[in-house]
């Protein structure tokens, strides 16, 4: 045990402070867990400073000084002695910041209370206490926590202890440090892995390969902003040769967008095997979506059944970017009927119309992050861009005019990545142009009549 020597002035002896220091970084240097720190720390200061009950506290480290308001949310780890353990959400402390603690914590400065009934800045952890000494702990000119000592006697405490203290502080900053610091990378670590199997999972809702259709050429591209995203597209194959195809795109970003689309994913696919008219399945999912997210968010989406036999798309639009039908003959179509976003009124109803794709023509189904991808001034590409690229490229193939389309919209945005998920989907049709093509504006009477499922 080290004995608190001191000289003439009452402060402690340069000897003594090596020796504590060696002391102490000897049993902090052997673990890099936060709590083990943490506790070595306030054994050690027993050893010289003598108290009935005590506390470490410490942020986190992205934290800097703290205002005014609650930190419980800020605190990365507690030691305590002598206390009974509190939940943050009952510790006046730890749930905004009051006491000496905090009052440290806040202001970055030292206190020494010879009697704490006289200091309006206590907030009572024990009944017995009766003075306290606290410093803060700081790493890089930043408070990253405080050191707490209570005594039940009157007076216990004096400006030595403090500077003794504020040794022990300083000693131990460093280890903290690199304690949370341990911490964080292991926690970064578990996160993304999490995420990294989240990407898998999500990976395996989306098609592996574009399908096969005589006469067709079909590609399609998702590229999340990050490790997974709210953007869905899909080939539902029917029996009869038909082919369900949908995009959609979740509000938000993220985990919470990819939660949505998985919903979104399970409810499309369970309707259009439960119905066969197109209405009635999107009527179906947005109830089903505006039951079970809430206000979480809301999708948009176009679906429909593609007969390549006579070219004709059947589809509803939901509150969806309008797919674009590029004619070989330089006219371009928009699909727009339908209806609002799914998710957001559950009455809604929902219109259904015919388009056809003649040969030479080029579908392309695609998200707002292919439109609204910027430039460094804030300029969107727009829809006007995608049709010219899509254009420029239409005389290849349906997988050289989506790689097309990614690099004019990296090439506008001046980087590689998108501020929103990018999906697209392309469908071409073989053989020349009739004489006259046009987009077909009838609604069939009963849905059923043009899909046999």
């Amino acid at each position: 045990m080290v004995t608190p020597e001191r000289d003439r002035s009452g402060d402690l002896t340069s000897e003594v402070k090596y020796r504590l220091l060696l002391q102490i970084s000897q049993k902090l240097s052997g673990t890099l867990e936060l709590e083990e720190v943490l506790n070595h720390l306030l054994d050690t200061v027993r050893l010289v400073v003598a108290y009935d009950a005590a506390g470490v506290f410490v942020l986190n480290r992205a934290v800097h000084i703290p205002g005014k308001g609650p930190i419980a949310t800020l605190i990365a780890g507690v030691a305590i002695r002598g206390f009974d353990r509190h939940k943050p959400e009952e510790d006046p402390m730890l749930r905004s910041g009051e006491g000496v603690v905090g009052w440290v914590i806040r202001t970055g400065r030292s206190a020494v209370i010879a009697d704490v009934r006289r200091d309006t800045r206590y907030v009572e952890g024990r009944s017995q206490t009766l003075s306290e000494i606290a410093v803060p702990i700081v790493s890089n000119q930043r408070v990253i926590g405080a050191l707490n000592l209570e005594s039940d006697q009157v007076g216990a405490f004096t400006e030595t202890d403090v500077e003794m203290l504020q040794f022990f502080a300083n000693a131990a900053a460093i280890s903290i440090e690199k304690a949370m610091l341990h911490r964080e990378l292991l926690e970064k670590k578990a996160i993304e892995r999490q995420l990294e199997i989240a990407r898998e999972v999500q990976a395996g809702l989306l098609p592996e390969a574009a399908p096969q259709l005589p006469g067709y050429d079909i590609a399609a591209i998702n590229l999340p902003t990050f490790e997974i995203g709210g953007d869905y597209y899909d080939f539902i194959p029917f029996p009869n040769s038909h082919l369900g195809i949908v995009v959609a795109d979740v509000s938000g970003k993220g985990i919470p967008a990819a939660l949505i689309m998985a919903t979104f994913r399970a409810a499309i696919r369970t309707q259009v095997r439960n119905d066969f008219e197109l209405s009635h399945i999107m009527a179906s999912v947005n109830l089903l979506l505006t039951e079970s997210i809430g206000a979480a968010g809301f999708v948009t989406a176009v679906y429909g059944v593609f007969d390549p036999a006579a070219g004709t798309y059947i589809y509803s639009n939901c509150g969806h970017n309008p797919p674009i039908i590029l004619r070989a003959d330089g006219g371009t179509d928009r699909l727009e009927s339908g209806g609002a976003a799914l998710g957001i009124f559950a009455e809604a109803g929902y219109e259904t119309a015919v388009a056809t794709v003649n040969p030479g023509d080029v579908l392309a189904l695609y998200t707002d992050g292919v439109v609204e991808t910027s430039d460094p001034a804030g300029n969107e590409f727009g829809c006007d861009r995608l049709e010219r690229a899509l254009r420029a490229a239409s005389g290849s193939g349906a997988q050289p005019m989506i790689e097309s389309v990614v690099a004019e919209t990296r090439t506008f945005a001046g980087t590689q990545g998108y501020q929103d998920d990018f999906t697209l989907v392309i469908l071409k049709r073989h053989g020349a142009p009739p004489l006259h093509p046009r987009m077909s504006q009838a609604r069939p009477n009963n849905i059923q009549d043009q899909i046999v499922l």
